[in-house]
């Protein structure tokens, strides 16, 4: 008896080689979010440095103030533009960490949306394996089927060749 052929195994083959590129996207996109979540790490640390710098000089301009026996109001003024200027660059910081969360956001939605489509496309495999499975089976009984007829014919030809030749 030859090894029968399953007459979807080029599809179940396109199907399983389409979910192992889902798998790649699905690495990639990780890769991706982990790199973006990173840069978003290094947007926070510098933003915390500006406003580490930020509340430092605010503490030493109100120590100056404080002590202001010899604190002339040109050196005041200057303090507080550095001030204004530390602020301007806390909040380009702050700008920056929050486009960083947005991209962070894209690519995690990027990774569920590949996420679903590899799932998707591995429930299509399992219904074909499934489809396989059953279509082997059925296709065997089919196969004993005609063989079981093929030997009846045989047996019923036999005992009439028989009985032809005890008449004779």
């Amino acid at each position: 008896m030859k090894k029968e052929v399953y007459p979807l195994q080029q599809v179940l083959e396109v199907k399983k080689r389409r979910v192992d590129e889902a798998e790649k996207v699905v690495k990639e996109k990780q890769r991706l979010l982990d790199q973006e979540k990173e840069k978003l790490r290094q947007r926070e640390e510098e933003r915390d440095k500006v406003k580490k710098h930020q509340i430092e000089k605010l503490t030493q301009l109100r120590q100056e103030l404080d002590q202001s026996i010899g604190t002339t109001t040109n050196k005041v003024q200057q303090m507080k533009a550095y001030l204004k200027i530390v602020q301007e660059k806390l909040l380009v910081e702050e700008k920056k960490v929050r486009d960083q969360q947005a991209q962070v956001k894209v690519a995690e939605n990027n990774l569920e949306a590949a996420k679903k489509d590899l799932k998707k496309k591995r429930l299509e495999v399992d219904k074909m394996e499934s489809h396989k499975k059953d279509w082997l089976k059925g296709h065997k009984k089919h196969i004993e089927l005609l063989e079981t007829r093929e030997q009846d014919e045989l047996g019923n030809t036999a005992f009439i060749s028989n009985e032809r030749r005890r008449i004779k």
